[in-house]
C-alpha cells in the first residue's frame, strides 16, 4: 500500500490526491466556516451526548448484524451476514448523517436547510431530521427519480419538506445537487445537508464522520457473535457513504477486504452504467477532485443504474484513495445480478433489500460458493426496499426478471 488511509484529509481536504476545494472564493470562506463549526462540536462533549440520545431514541440505533443462514446454506460456501441498516427510523443509512448535520445547522444559527436526493432515502432522512428540529427544508429531486421513487416524494412532502423537481440534464441525481447548490449559494442564511461523501471539504469528512456509527458498530458485533472478523467487508457504492460508513470500523484492520460494489447498469458502455471508480477516470465535479464517468469533453458523463441513490457520475474521495492505495477493491454488479439477488434475499430471509443494497448482496452471492464455509462475508444493507417494490413489480410484468424464486447453485 503506498499511502496511507487513515480516513484523515490533509489541511486543504484531500485524501491522497483527491478531494480539495474547488470552489470560488466567496464559497471557499463558508466552507472554512462549516469545518470550524463542525470540529468544535465533534469535540463538544454536549453536542456528542444529543445526537447519541437521537441516534438510539430516534433513529433506533445500534443496527443489529445478522447471520443469513438460508441463503448462506442455499448458496454454500462462506456465510453471509447483514449488517442491517435498513432497520433504521426510516429504512436507511441515512439518518445517521442527516441528524449529526442538522444538528450542526441549528449550532450554527441556521433556520433553512436544502438537500439533494437520488432514490429519496437521504431526503426523508432530511425532511424527518429537520422537522424534528423545527427548520424549514427543501429537497431537490430529479424529476426521473421522482417518477420512479414516487412514495418518498409524498413521504418528504408528509414531513414538511418543499420537494422541487430537477429539469435538466438526465433529471437524476447529478442534477438535483447542481441545483440544491445553486440555491444554496444564493442563501448566505441556509445549511447544505450534503447526503453522500462528496462535494468540496469539509463534506467528505463530515459525511464519514457521522456514517462511521455504522462500521464501529459493526466492528464490535462480530466480534461478539462470531468471535472473530469478517474475511470481507461489502457495500454499495454510488457516492459512497454507506461504503466508507462501515468501511470506516475495519480499516485498519489489513485482514478484513474491503469491497466496494459499483452500478454496472446494463453493460460498459458509455450511458450505461455509474461506475465511476472501475469504468472512470480523475476529474474535478461539484467542487472536489476523484474518480468521474466523462463525457467526450472530459465533462460529467451521462450515467444509468436500476437504483436511483447510485446513478451519480463521480465517487467520494476517500474512495478514490483507497483504490489507489490497493487498500479497498471496487467492482461491479449488473442491474440483472442485482434483481436476482434482490430476490434471493427477499424468499430466502424474509428481508427486502433496497435495490441499491441490492448489488452488495450479489457480490457477496458471487463469492461465497468459492470460500471455506468458515469464512465471513458481511454486507451492508443500506436500506430496505419498500421503495423500490412498484419499480421491481413493473420489471417483472415486463419479464425482465422472474417473479418465481431463483434457484441457487
Amino acid at each position: 500500500m503506498s499511502q496511507k488511509c487513515d480516513g484523515k484529509p490533509d489541511e486543504a481536504g484531500f485524501f491522497g490526491n483527491y478531494g480539495g476545494q474547488y470552489v470560488p472564493d466567496q464559497l471557499r470562506t463558508r466552507l472554512d466556516e462549516l469545518g470550524s463549526a463542525f470540529f468544535e462540536a465533534i469535540n463538544d462533549a454536549a453536542f456528542n451526548r444529543e445526537l447519541q440520545y437521537l441516534e438510539s431514541h430516534y433513529a433506533g440505533r445500534p443496527s443489529p448484524v445478522f447471520y443469513c443462514r438460508n441463503l448462506s446454506g442455499a448458496i454454500g460456501g462462506a456465510q453471509i451476514w447483514l449488517k442491517r441498516e435498513d432497520l433504521n427510523h426510516l429504512g436507511a443509512h441515512k439518518i445517521n448523517n442527516t441528524l449529526g448535520q442538522c444538528l450542526l445547522a441549528k449550532r450554527m444559527g441556521a433556520t433553512r436547510v436544502v438537500a439533494e436526493t437520488g432514490a429519496g432515502q437521504h431526503g426523508v432522512a432530511t425532511a424527518a431530521s429537520a422537522a424534528l428540529m423545527g427548520l424549514e427544508c427543501t429537497i431537490f429531486m430529479g424529476e426521473v427519480d421522482m417518477r420512479r421513487q414516487h412514495l418518498n416524494v409524498i413521504r418528504m412532502e408528509m414531513l414538511g419538506a418543499r420537494v422541487v423537481g430537477a429539469k435538466s440534464g438526465q433529471a437524476t441525481l447529478k442534477e438535483a445537487v447542481d441545483e440544491a447548490l445553486d440555491l444554496w449559494v444564493s442563501d448566505p442564511k441556509m445549511f447544505y445537508v450534503l447526503g453522500s461523501a462528496v462535494g468540496p471539504h469539509p463534506y467528505p469528512l463530515m459525511v464519514r464522520h457521522f456514517q462511521s456509527v455504522i462500521g464501529k458498530e459493526a466492528r464490535q458485533q462480530m466480534l461478539e457473535e462470531t468471535g472473530r472478523l469478517p474475511s470481507a467487508c461489502l457495500a454499495c457504492v454510488g457516492g459512497g457513504s454507506n461504503a466508507i460508513g462501515i468501511f470506516a470500523g475495519f480499516m485498519d484492520d489489513p485482514e478484513v477486504r474491503l469491497i466496494g460494489v459499483e452500478p454496472g447498469g446494463r453493460g460498459n458502455s458509455y450511458g450505461e452504467h455509474a461506475a465511476s471508480l472501475c469504468l472512470g477516470t480523475p476529474g474535478i465535479m461539484h467542487g472536489f477532485k476523484s474518480y468521474m464517468v466523462k463525457d467526450d469533453h472530459g465533462e460529467p458523463g451521462e450515467v444509468y443504474s436500476i437504483s436511483a441513490g447510485l446513478d451519480y457520475p463521480s465517487v467520494g474521495p476517500e474512495h478514490a484513495q483507497l483504490k489507489d492505495a490497493g487498500r479497498a477493491q471496487y467492482v461491479s454488479i449488473n442491474d440483472k445480478e442485482a434483481l436476482d439477488a434482490f430476490f434471493l434475499l427477499s424468499r430466502h430471509e424474509g428481508i427486502l433489500p433496497a435495490l441499491e443494497s441490492s448489488h452488495a448482496v450479489a457480490e457477496a452471492i458471487k463469492m461465497a460458493p468459492g470460500m471455506p464455509k468458515g469464512d465471513i462475508l458481511l454486507v451492508n444493507l443500506s436500506g430496505r426496499g419498500d421503495k423500490d417494490v412498484e419499480q421491481v413489480a413493473e420489471l417483472v410484468r415486463k419479464g425482465f426478471v422472474e417473479a418465481k424464486k431463483p434457484g441457487c447453485k
